[in-house]
C-alpha cells in the first residue's frame, strides 16, 4: 500500500494506493503497519507534512518528493527552468500521458487558478498557459469595477448574457473554454492532423468537461500523476 500526499498552499490532501485502486484516507488514523512507501509533492507549507513524515520514520517508511524535471521516461518538460513549472502541472501532464498513451492531450486544472497544459503524441510538453480561475475572473471585475456586480446566485453557463450577473459569469466561462480551444491549435487540430484528448481536473474542472465533447474529468488526476511519477521514476 503506497500513500500519497498531495500538499497545498492551506490544506493537505491524502490518498491510499493499492492494487490500482484508490482509497480514502484518513490523515488521523493511517494504516501504517500496511504502508510501503509515502510519495508526496508539495506546492504549499511543507510543515505541514512534519507529523507524517515523523511518524514514516518511526515506521521506517521511505518518502519520497516528487519533483520536475526535464525528462520522465518518454515525457519531455517544456519548460527551459523546469523548476519554474508547478509540480502539479507537471504530476497532471504525467497522467495524462499514462492514461493517453501515444495520444495528444490538453491538460486542464480548474482551480483558484486555471491552468492548461499541451502535450503532443511523442510525449513532449508543448508549454501552457495560467489564467485565473472562474471565480478569480469574476471577483477581481466585481472588486475593480463600480458598475460591474455578482448576484451571488447566478451560475455559469456558455451562452449570452442578459443581465450584469450572468454577462459576468458566463463571460468568464466562455473566456476560458475559448483558452482551451486555442490550445488546440498548437496540436494542428484545426487542420485535423491528431485527434486529441482534452482531461479536466479541479474544482471547476467537471463544469468545463461539460462544454467538449469527447473530453473526461477526473478528480484525481494528479493524484494518479503523483503515483505515475514515483512508479516511472523507479523504473528509469
Amino acid at each position: 500500500m503506497r500513500l500519497l500526499i498531495d500538499v497545498g498552499n492551506t490544506s493537505l490532501k491524502a490518498v491510499l494506493w493499492q492494487n490500482k485502486q484508490v482509497k480514502a484516507a484518513d490523515i488521523n488514523n493511517l494504516p501504517w503497519s500496511q504502508i510501503k512507501e509515502v510519495v508526496f509533492a508539495c506546492v504549499g507549507r511543507s510543515e505541514l507534512l512534519s507529523d507524517i513524515r515523523t511518524q514514516a520514520a518511526i515506521n521506517n517508511i521511505n518518502c519520497f518528493e516528487a519533483k520536475v524535471t526535464k525528462k520522465l521516461g518518454e515525457l519531455t518538460c517544456a519548460y527551459e527552468h523546469v523548476n519554474n513549472l508547478g509540480i502539479d502541472r507537471w504530476l497532471a501532464l504525467i497522467a495524462g500521458f499514462t492514461l493517453c498513451p501515444k495520444k495528444a492531450c490538453i491538460v486542464v486544472d480548474a482551480g483558484t487558478a486555471t491552468t492548461i497544459d499541451v502535450l503532443n503524441s511523442q510525449g513532449q510538453h508543448l508549454g501552457g498557459w495560467i489564467l485565473p480561475g472562474l471565480d478569480l475572473m469574476t471577483s477581481s471585475l466585481t472588486q475593480n469595477t463600480q458598475r460591474v456586480f455578482d448576484d451571488g446566485k447566478t451560475s455559469f453557463a456558455n451562452e449570452l448574457g442578459k443581465n450584469t450577473p450572468n454577462g459576468l459569469k458566463n463571460g468568464a466561462l466562455v473566456a476560458t473554454v475559448g483558452a482551451v480551444e486555442q490550445a488546440k491549435q498548437h496540436l494542428g487540430v484545426q487542420k485535423n492532423t491528431q485527434q486529441v484528448q482534452i482531461i479536466f481536473a479541479g474544482g471547476y474542472g467537471s463544469l468545463l468537461q461539460q462544454q467538449f465533447e469527447g473530453s473526461i474529468f477526473d478528480s484525481l488526476l494528479v493524484m494518479k500523476g503523483l503515483n505515475y511519477w514515483y512508479e516511472l521514476t523507479e523504473t528509469v
